[in-house]
């Protein structure tokens, strides 16, 4: 049993490294960080060493801004080189396949929604050569390292699912089968791919046609299959290539009161690991060993951590086939080191780096002398630190938001407290400077179904918190993370109990002497922005002004677009369940519609859209936008052309942000 505490105001310690900024930061008097440093893309993302331990691979911003994949040599500490390249894509999600070849795929994050939809699939050698396209990309990028590309790769619609490590150049990818009609998902296809040559063999042999998902071991044998039919979701097993696939468990995919796990890993050992709910009360979900000879999982979990729902990663020494450690979030990231050394390893590198949280990556085979250290807290984006386990020193890799100083942020704090009707509920609290009360944003998360934060930074909440504004994010009953008790209290829920949480906390905040309760300003996106809207009509008096943007108006909509990227599954059998029936519940889904319910919101709103939205299809927007500005002259749009759900091009998202910074200003700066 885990349960993770951290140092919620300590200062973060780097005095020790020499990587405390210039006491020019700390001036009182300068001017507030400017808005492109927090919502700027990352300068790096998290560095990743090779099976042996001799290569680092970096994914680094270059001068035209573009994101290279770039390969030190550990040996030397000489040879750096760019490996790939792009002149209009970011390389992203690099994996190593072997000592020598790595593959990745690219992203065009400045341009439109639709060029993310399929990211393509390219491998390289790690001294640059034999660069090769594996799948092709919807649209074709253009190198700018020199190299000669080899194309002729697979189609859009294939996806990396694993690399392996079987002494080959290989990985498995997933071909993804959709429905021409509404572009559902119908089915997968495992495939080995040798990345050299780009021969390809099927491994989906002998499994259920509505496959949507498998676990491969490292041999690259699928083991285990995942189907949803009908609302209906099997897990089926087998323990060998050749064997009959054999059903493991089934139960309706929206009723989560039943018996069910959710598969997660099969180890090098041929052990599945799976997440599933404890009887604890709170019907948390902890980490479990698969028993396959009793068909059921181990009767005590593997982790488990008090008051959270288990969410994290293994890793193994895949040479030894053991398991070193398990990752986990509680309040905040942890690791829980199953292996003597790697436990030592995190208690001296804890003791050097205080008031942050010190994720410590290893190569596969536990044999290198190298460790990369990802080091972060509420105040700090995460810096990388390359350690040398043998001299015990470390070396400055690069951080993911190079013009932000610690000393001008935030601190972020988690507690929990009581709804109106007693249901405890998380909360995320990030204050400004000074001495409160302060005026407040109620930043609500979207989903709902998912858990909105930790304690890291975050840049929303950040940016608002250097403005003077207090920072409230409620984890509402319908988020997950925190047990089944919160998430199932939230089905059917939208504009009700789960409306009521947000409002309490909230109030919390003002008898906590946290908040003016005169300064109050509710925002969020998604499901935040419906949360936003429907706020403003059900507490006219709480909230004096709205920020909502990609917005569900009205739940009927939902269901109507059905050229959204919601499966039919999930309007057929999700949402009757989840959010409520369109005939049983007809009168409340009116009563909650932000849409129907229009002309009560008279509040200063601030609306915000892309126009290509998938998710949330511009038409929520269009009919609300219509329908509120009949009786409220205090509505501020925008419509960013071609993003999707949420704002991926820089300039778009620093747009937006100025435009929240203005409209708070203006709505916020003094009490009435």
């Amino acid at each position: 049993m885990f349960h993770q505490r951290r140092c919620g105001s300590c200062v973060v310690g780097l005095l020790v490294l020499g990587l405390a900024l210039s006491a020019g930061f700390l001036q009182a008097a300068e001017e507030p960080v400017p808005i492109a440093v927090f919502f700027a893309k990352p300068a790096m993302s998290r560095p990743v060493l090779s099976p042996s331990g001799r290569s680092l691979a970096l994914q680094v911003t270059g001068p035209s801004g573009r994101r290279r994949l770039a390969v030190l040599d550990l040996e030397t500490m000489k040879d750096f080189r760019v490996v790939a390249a792009f002149n209009d894509a970011d390389v992203m999600n690099v994996q190593w396949v072997n000592d020598d070849r790595l593959v990745f795929d690219v992203r065009n994050v400045n341009s439109t929604a639709f060029d993310r939809f399929a990211p393509g699939l390219f491998a390289v050698d790690r001294n640059g050569e034999q660069l090769r396209t594996l799948v092709e990309l919807r649209q074709t990028g253009n190198t700018s390292t020199g190299t000669a590309i080899t194309r002729r790769g697979l189609t859009p619609n294939h996806q990396l699912l694993r690399v392996l490590r079987d002494g080959t150049a290989d990985v498995v990818v997933l071909r993804i089968e959709f429905r021409r009609e509404t572009g559902d998902v119908t089915g997968t296809t495992p495939f080995r791919l040798d990345t050299l040559s780009g021969r390809v063999t099927s491994l989906g042999l002998g499994a259920p046609q509505e496959t949507l998902w498998w676990l491969v071991d490292q041999q690259g044998v699928p083991k285990l299959t995942v189907t949803q039919v009908d609302g209906q979701t099997e897990v089926l097993w087998r323990e060998r290539q050749g064997e009959e696939w054999r059903s493991i468990a089934r139960f309706p995919t929206y009723d989560l009161t039943g018996d069910r796990f959710e598969p997660l890993q099969i180890g090098p050992d041929g052990q599945l690991y799976l997440r599933a709910a404890r009887d604890d009360g709170d019907g948390t979900i902890a980490l479990y060993r698969f028993d396959s000879t009793q068909n059921r999982r181990e009767a005590e979990p593997l982790v488990a951590v008090k008051g959270f729902d288990f969410s994290g990663k293994l890793e193994f020494d895949w040479t030894t086939k053991r398991l070193l450690g398990v990752r986990y979030t509680g309040d905040a990231e942890g690791t829980v080191w199953f292996d003597p050394a790697m436990k030592a390893l995190q208690e001296t590198v804890d003791k050097r780096l205080r008031g942050t949280i010190n994720r410590i990556d290893v190569p596969e085979c536990g044999c290198s002398r190298w460790a990369v250290i990802s080091s972060f807290s509420d105040r700090q984006p995460t810096i990388y630190l390359l350690y040398d386990r043998e001299a015990g020193t470390y070396r400055r890799i690069g951080a993911q938001h190079q013009g932000i100083s610690p000393q001008r942020m935030a601190q972020r704090d988690f507690q929990r407290i009581s709804a109106r009707d007693g249901m405890q509920f998380p909360v995320h609290v990030t204050r400004p400077a000074g001495k409160g009360p302060w005026p407040m944003v109620v930043l609500v998360h979207g989903g709902p179904w998912v858990r909105g934060g930790q304690w890291e930074w975050a840049a929303d909440s950040q940016f608002l918190a250097s403005r003077g504004y207090l920072v409230v994010e409620p984890e509402f009953r319908g988020s997950t993370g925190y047990g089944s008790k919160l998430f199932l209290a939230g089905f059917k829920q939208w504009g009700l109990k789960m409306q009521d949480d947000v409002a309490d906390a909230a109030r919390w905040a003002v008898a906590q002497g946290l908040a003016d309760p005169k300064r109050i300003c509710i925002a969020g996106a998604s499901y935040g922005g419906y949360a936003t809207l429907i706020g403003l009509i059900r507490d006219p008096e709480l909230y004096r002004c709205g920020i909502a943007w990609a917005a569900v108006t009205d739940i009927n909509l939902m269901y109507d677009i059905t050229w959204s990227d919601a499966p039919d599954d999930y309007r057929q059998y999700g949402m009757p369940v989840l959010i409520g029936d369109r005939v049983k519940d007809a009168e409340q889904l009116v009563a909650t519609s932000p849409l129907a319910q229009a002309a009560r919101l008279r509040q200063p709103l601030l609306l915000a859209h892309g126009s290509s939205d998938r998710r949330v299809p511009i038409e929520h927007f269009k009919r609300f936008l219509d329908a509120v500005s009949k009786t409220n002259s205090q509505v501020e749009e925008v419509v960013y052309a071609e993003e999707g759900h949420g704002f991926e091009k820089p300039e778009n998202r620093f747009d937006f942000w100025s435009r929240v910074e203005l409209f708070l200003a203006k709505h916020l700066a003094q009490p009435d």
